[in-house]
């Protein structure tokens, strides 16, 4: 095959081959950010592309496709037009990517892959590009090896090494370094060089590399060592890399100067000259030997001897602790023993030449005996030491001592050494009698032993000393005393059954058993807390609630263990911690407000009551508006709902509200309720007349018409509600050639003719009509002008119309309209009424009496005109009208049960 490699110059150095095996070979280095140029596939392969260069001939469009998007596709962006191949946004890292071992790690067609050749530190990226159409159709290898950079420094896998070096090791010993620096990086850009900050003379690094190019770095000694001048070395050990600029990286390097046996023992000195009376006691010190050896452990050992030069007898005289090195009197001085000793003592260590000292033991003969003292003890006494109780009182008497001179020559006299509360005087009328006593009561816990020396003197100026030892026996004097009387803990609610809450401490200053402490829970402390006698770990088996009990306040008791035992009383407080569980409680949970439309905006409506039993910021409570929040407001702190607009029933009847509270816990805990508002109706609207629609209109009626034949009718309505809409019809103004010939009905409206009509009542009457309703404080009302021409026909419109403009010269005459209040064609049940008006009593004050009279009048009737009420509450239709009635929707007039 053919390659053809292509050089570009630029951070990356890219470089291609092509051959007919349709392979392409790239290079770049590690960490190049995303959008450098890799290689451009179509010009490398040298295929046809479209350009603006030539377009009188056509060139095919030509697509790249990675085949798989494995591994190596994450690294790499193709364009999949022109075939350039550039680095992604993912950075390529090489010591991530590549591991130094043969063969390959495939993923989904791409790989990363670790190659031996060309070199081995060769790290590939493999990829299958697939070109198309059909006729130019190629599977593409191309294979991007991945160029180290020095982006990593040497690192030791631990900050501290230690070796250790044998103090007698020659010059240009070699010790390994066990643990070398790593480097991911690879070739110059790796571990190279090693150097030690400060090698003190003697040390110095060099650097061996093995088949395999690891370097490992070795310890060389340069001088001589000498673990007893100095027996450690701390330096800094520094590994640096090949890379430009060079990386580096170092640890603590500790050489430890081990010990060999290269010291014998030594005396300081080389004879000691000690002088002993010959009525000394056996077992009395003479002298001390040390020699040192500057070695350590087993090779400083030492162990003294007698040399074979020294007698037998002096041996028996003396006896040489071999360990110690103490000389001390073994046998009694009599008048044989020789006045003078030689003893030569030999230092002996572990292949050493003995050291040899001389100690030379004069004996000076005494001739003279010395004063005795004769002890007699009162308190009880073993081998020598007398045992008192801490609370026996003042002057407890100890022991007689009978001092005398066994020559009776010389005046003897004694005294009392040594510190304590005793005291040493003459017990009269005996001569040479002491009586040893206490000064004191003594207390076992401020000192439990004395040792005081009665001392015996005569005239010449010897000395006997006997020495009293005087052990306080300890009884349970003290109480176990608490490192605290006042013991605050706290704990969260709802802890873990059995949970830790502290540990007791008290102390007892008596010893033994005496001083044993054990502890015990108060009578006034609760069942669930639970106290261990002997450890003092106080814990509470149940969960804490602090919404039921938030303090609790009991006492311990510390007991000792004597006779009678001793206690000491803590008190212990426990704060349960508020925990946020519980969620804000509304006092109901649905809330009925009533309020009277028109009512003003931003007026209290109610006030919404909601408690949280947690406390603190948990216990916080803020309400919000879930729904409607465009017309009601909610103080969140008073809990007070407002409107922000004035409200109208007749637009709206009642409002439905969720209200949310949500307390101030982490998390939030929170709940909602329902808020219903119902409007209650003022009397704000009049009746609105539907017929006539105008004063202007107006019927005929023929002279034929029979009395009481219904003519026509006023139709009203009222968008109010209860006796606000009931509506009363009346006639307050008449004109006309008989104008009482015509009667209205005062509930329905029906306006009918009362009397026959004549020759002479031909003509225009014009009846003003007022439609008033029963709304409360004071009804509100509208007119309308009711307009009939009597005549057995209408030959001139023009003339009647302009009648009708005129002005009506017409009286008022204002009459209240006699009108029964009659049920709906709903049957309203006696026993319903009196709960409603109880309800409506304490809901609205304001009106309970208006409310409470129509509802007892509507009670009353409810059952006589039900038949009536069924006719009254049909359709009226007039019988002569200009108007499509039947376009109105009429419905019966109902009275609301309130």
């Amino acid at each position: 095959h053919l390659l053809f490699f292509l050089l570009f110059i630029g951070p990356f150095n890219c470089f291609a081959s092509y051959s007919r095996a349709t392979e392409l070979f790239y290079s770049l280095n590690e960490g190049l950010p995303a959008g450098v140029l890799i290689g451009s596939l179509a010009r490398d392969l040298r295929l046809p592309m479209a350009d603006g260069q030539h377009p009188a001939a056509p060139q095919p469009q030509l697509s790249f496709t990675l085949a798989s998007r494995g591994l190596g596709g994450q690294y790499v962006q193709l364009d999949n037009h022109s075939g350039e191949l550039h680095t992604s946004a993912i950075e390529i890292d090489r010591e991530a990517l590549c591991v130094e071992s043969s063969g390959a790690a495939v993923f989904g067609g791409a790989a990363a892959v670790f190659s031996s050749s060309p070199s081995s530190e060769s790290c590939l990226l493999l990829l299958d590009v697939l070109v198309l159409p059909q006729e130019y159709f190629r599977l593409v290898k191309v294979k991007i090896a991945i160029r180290d950079v020095n982006d990593n420094a040497p690192r030791f896998p631990v900050p501290h090494i230690h070796l250790s070096v044998p103090e007698n090791a020659p010059v240009n010993t070699r010790l390994a370094i066990e643990h070398p620096a790593l480097d991911p990086d690879v070739g110059t850009n790796s571990v190279q060089t090693y150097r030690l900050r400060d090698n003190y003379g003697v040390f110095t690094l060099d650097v061996e590399e093995n088949e395999s190019g690891e370097r490992t770095p070795y310890l060389i000694v340069m001088g001589a060592l000498d673990r007893e001048t100095r027996e450690e070395y701390v330096t800094v050990i520094v590994a640096e890399d090949g890379g430009t600029p060079p990386l580096v990286g170092s640890a603590t390097l500790t050489i430890g100067i081990s010990d060999v046996n290269d010291n014998c023992p030594q005396f300081n000195d080389l004879q000691l000259n000690v002088t002993l009376y010959g009525n000394s006691s056996l077992g009395t010190h003479v002298a001390s030997v040390h020699a040192v050896d500057m070695d350590l452990g087993s090779n400083a050992q030492i162990t003294y001897s007698y040399s074979q030069k020294v007698p037998q007898p002096s041996r028996d005289l003396f006896n040489l602790d071999e360990s110690a090195g103490t000389i001390t009197l073994s046998s009694k001085v009599d008048g044989d023993t020789p006045r003078l000793h030689r003893l030569i003592i030999l230092g002996n260590g572990p292949g050493c030449i003995p050291a040899v000292i001389t100690v030379l033991v004069t004996i000076i003969k005494v001739m003279m005996r010395p004063p005795e003292v004769v002890p007699r003890f009162i308190a009880n006494e073993v081998e020598g030491v007398v045992y008192l109780k801490e609370l026996e009182p003042i002057n407890t008497p100890i022991a007689f001592f009978t001092i005398k001179d066994p020559d009776e020559k010389y005046k003897v006299n004694c005294y009392l050494d040594g510190d304590g509360p005793f005291r040493l005087s003459p017990y009269k009328p005996y001569n040479n009698e002491y009586l040893l006593e206490t000064t004191k009561p003594l207390d076992y816990e401020k000192q439990q032993l004395y040792e005081i020396s009665v001392v015996a003197w005569n005239s010449e100026g010897f000395h006997v000393n006997k020495i009293i030892k005087v052990q306080v026996l300890d009884d349970n004097d003290n109480s176990p005393v608490f490192s605290q009387q006042l013991i605050e803990l706290s704990i969260e609610e709802n802890n873990v059954p059995n949970a830790f809450l502290t540990k007791l401490h008290a102390t007892d200053a008596d010893s033994g058993e005496r001083g044993q402490v054990s502890y015990f829970l108060g009578p006034d402390a609760p069942s669930y807390f639970s106290l261990d006698k002997a450890t003092g770990v106080l814990t509470v088996s149940t969960q804490l609630d602090r919404e039921e009990k938030e303090k609790y306040r009991y006492t311990v008791k510390a007991v000792d263990s004597g006779f009678p035992p001793r206690e000491s009383i803590a008190t212990v407080t426990i704060t349960v911690l508020d925990k946020n569980d519980n969620s804000p409680r509304f006092i109901n949970k649905d809330f009925s407000f009533f309020v009277p439309e028109n009512f003003p905006g931003f007026g209290e409506i109610g006030v919404i009551s909601v408690t949280d039993a947690d406390a603190g910021q948990n216990g916080w409570v803020a309400l919000s508006v879930l729904n409607g929040s465009d017309i009601f407001v909610i103080d969140t702190g008073k809990g007070v709902l407002r409107a922000k607009v004035s409200l109208d029933r007749e637009q709206q009847s009642s409002y439905v509200l969720w209200i949310e509270a949500v307390d101030g816990g982490d998390p939030a805990l929170s709940s909602t309720a329902k808020i219903t508002i119902l409007l209650l109706d003022i009397n704000d609207n009049p009746p609105l007349v539907l017929f006539p629609q105008s004063n202007m209109s107006y019927l005929l009626v023929l002279p034929s018409t029979l009395p009481g034949s219904p003519i026509t009718e006023v139709y009203a309505v009222d968008k109010d509600t209860g006796m606000n809409a009931v509506i009363a019809y009346s006639i307050i103004g008449r004109r006309g050639p008989r104008p009482e010939s015509f009667r209205i009905d005062p509930k329905t409206g029906n306006i009918t003719l009362e009397e026959s009509l004549m020759q002479n009542d031909y003509g225009l009457y014009r009846l003003l009509v007022k439609v008033s309703d029963h709304g409360y404080p004071e009804p509100l009302h509208s007119t309308v002008m009711v307009n009939l021409f009597v005549n057995d026909t209408v030959s001139n419109e023009s003339y009647i119309e302009s009648l009708l403009r005129k002005e009506p010269d017409i009286s008022i005459e204002e009459k209240q309209p006699q009108i029964s209040i009659e049920p709906t064609h709903k049957k309203i049940e006696s026993s319903s009424c009196m709960p409603t008006l109880v309800a409506l009593s304490i809901i609205s004050l304001g009106s309970i009496a208006l409310v409470t009279g129509m509802g007892i009048y509507i009670c009353l009737r409810k059952g006589k005109k039900h038949h009536r009420a069924d006719e009254n509450l049909e359709v009226q239709i007039p019988l002569n009208g200009r108007i499509n009635l039947h376009m109105l929707e009429k419905k019966p007039m109902e009275i609301s049960n309130i």
